[in-house]
């Protein structure tokens, strides 16, 4: 692999920038002024930017000019809100006017979900909406394909912003009533689904030159809360047939390059659905767990395999084979203080000497009140991370510690 060329990291994440600083390769950190005095005090290269600007005055090309003295020749989004910043730059990079195409792909919700229809895979029912009323006639022609009758129970509508990441924004909605009661004006345009049956999960899989190169399966126990890798045995049995969809979106999407995390939905009868997908590090600490799970930094995989330069003797070097079961489990619960009055910490003497548990980044609280109508899930409070050898016991205690009080008044 050639390493003369700087790697750009979008967006500050101190992850991110340890991993980097381990390889063989320069980088340089894009992101707001705030963190420029920080990376000056700490020799790590940087060019300030706001990303939220775009105009005339601020635009890839004047980006890649600011950028040009560290010589870069790929660009790395870490978060939502850079994908398409990096999908400009490497569209520059790489003289190809259909990677910015697949940027914005990526960070719209409808054009993503009509791309998977057309390429065959199943999702549910969704359309764009500009008004609650329009909400209202998606919900009515649902509860018609459902053969509702009068008195019964609504077709759940789920509600999502275009471009939000994760869960921000997300609302579900299972009457009419609430439609009224939860949907305001600022919401639009948006999009609205219908709800889909099974088991929700992710796969991350690292793509070079078109091609999976390691996958991982996440189980999620608690949507949004907590998760753990690799899936457990009745998931992982199912490899094959999620393996066989995965490259069936790599192919649809045209996607060489990177990382992308997409959400799926698994039925009894072995149906899959596709939920969507995203093309930058996953949220949940699901990074680090497949760090400590699989034994690689997947920060430096995703550096690799956003590379086009990184050569196949690389990829083989790096990557453990995915078809061997791992001999660890690594999971994470991300915590949330129930609404009210918080002003202390505690946290139980069997969660410390559990042998799973292996640590937390929960800290003592200021006294303050938790509001009940928090974005999404809200802001978490630290998580919690477990390492072991039994999945069943990994979800145990997911499920368990997700019930307790950490944070109380």
């Amino acid at each position: 692999m050639n390493t003369d060329n700087s790697v750009v990291l979008l967006g500050w994440s101190a992850h991110a920038i340890e991993s980097a600083q381990k390889m063989d390769r320069p980088f340089v950190v894009v992101s707001f002024e705030d963190f420029e005095q920080y990376a000056k005090e700490n020799n790590i290269p940087f060019v300030s930017w706001d990303f939220n600007q775009w105009g005339d005055k601020s635009n890839s090309l004047i980006l890649r000019e600011k950028l040009s003295p560290f010589n870069p020749n790929v660009a790395i989004p870490l978060y939502e809100e850079t994908v398409e910043w990096a999908g400009a730059l490497n569209t520059l990079y790489r003289d190809d006017p259909r990677v910015i195409n697949r940027a914005f792909l990526f960070r719209n919700k409808v054009m993503m979900k009509r791309k998977a229809l057309l390429a065959g895979l199943r999702v549910g029912l969704f359309e764009e909406v500009h008004s609650r009323e329009q909400v209202h006639n998606f919900m009515n022609r649902l509860n018609e394909a459902n053969l509702v009758l009068e008195g019964e129970e609504d077709a759940w509508v789920h509600l999502k912003p275009f471009s939000a990441a994760g869960t921000v924004g997300h609302k579900l909605l299972r009457s009419h009533d609430q439609i009224d009661e939860k949907v305001v004006e600022k919401d639009f345009p948006c999009l609205v689904e219908s709800h889909l049956p099974g088991q929700e999960f992710s796969c991350e899989a690292f793509i070079h030159n078109g091609k999976i190169r390691f996958m991982n399966i996440t189980e999620y126990v608690k949507l949004g809360y907590s998760n753990f890798i690799p899936a457990g045995p009745s998931l992982q049995s199912k490899r094959p047939e999620i393996r066989k969809v995965m490259e069936k979106l790599v192919e649809a999407f045209g996607i060489e390059y990177g990382v992308i995390h997409p959400e799926w939905f698994l039925t009894e009868d072995n149906t899959l659905s596709f939920g969507e997908v995203a093309c930058r590090i996953p949220g949940g600490h699901i990074f680090e767990l497949i760090s400590k799970a699989y034994g690689f930094d997947a920060v430096q995989a995703m550096i690799l395999c956003s590379d086009p330069d990184t050569t196949e003797e690389d990829i083989k070097n790096f990557f453990p084979s995915d078809e061997e079961p791992t001999k660890s489990y690594a999971g994470s619960l991300m915590i949330y203080p129930k609404p009210g009055i918080v002003s202390r910490l505690v946290i139980p003497e069997e969660l410390k000497e559990d042998p799973y548990f292996e640590s937390h980044t929960l800290t003592e609280p200021m006294e303050h009140k938790v509001l009940d109508d928090r974005e999404g899930f809200g802001n978490h409070y630290g998580t919690i991370f477990f390492q072991g050898n039994e999945p069943e016991r990994m979800e145990e205690l997911l499920r368990h510690y997700n019930e307790i009080d950490f944070y109380q008044g």
